[in-house]
């Protein structure tokens, strides 16, 4: 059987090192460019909870842009292969970082919220359904160790 495996690279460098080293933990750089092979440089940063720049992407925003993100494509290639037309889709995502007993911290929920407008005509109840089989094959969603719930909301337009 061939291999079916997809792999993806990324290089990461500290680029707060160009300003100081690591001396102690709250007077270091934050900041990190990540360059991925014919992409757009990505300049990232911790948490402003963790002492980053509040204006930069942190891993946290990564997590959440990669199940958001994992679920509408899976969603709407669904929708495409079943005959449901998308006028619009919009998700508010939450996760909740939560401090463990051993004192380090882990996500422990992140819970969807899609907004789909479908064409008017189409099968609403199968649209709906569609979420629950989009976050079965969801890799994102099916990677991590938390629970990913998904409250869709599937409208047609208004007038």
């Amino acid at each position: 059987m061939a291999d079916k495996a997809h792999h993806y690279l990324a290089n990461l460098v500290w680029s707060g090192a160009a300003l100081s080293a690591a001396r102690d933990y709250k007077s270091y750089s934050r900041a990190f460019t990540v360059m991925i092979p014919g992409k757009p440089l990505f300049q990232g940063s911790a948490d402003p909870a963790f002492l980053g720049d509040p204006t930069a992407h942190n891993p946290e925003d990564l997590l959440l842009i990669a199940l958001t993100s994992c679920h509408l494509l899976s969603y709407v290639a669904l929708c495409a292969n079943s005959g449901i037309v998308i006028r619009s889709y919009a998700d508010a995502a939450v996760g909740t970082l939560s401090q463990q007993p051993d004192r380090n911290f882990a996500f422990t929920q992140v819970h969807l919220h899609p907004q789909v407008i479908i064409e008017p005509g189409g099968d609403l109840t199968k649209a709906v359904r569609l979420h629950e089989r989009a976050h079965e094959i969801c890799f994102i969603a099916r990677s991590v160790n938390f629970p990913v719930e998904v409250s869709p909301q599937v409208t047609f337009p208004t007038a």
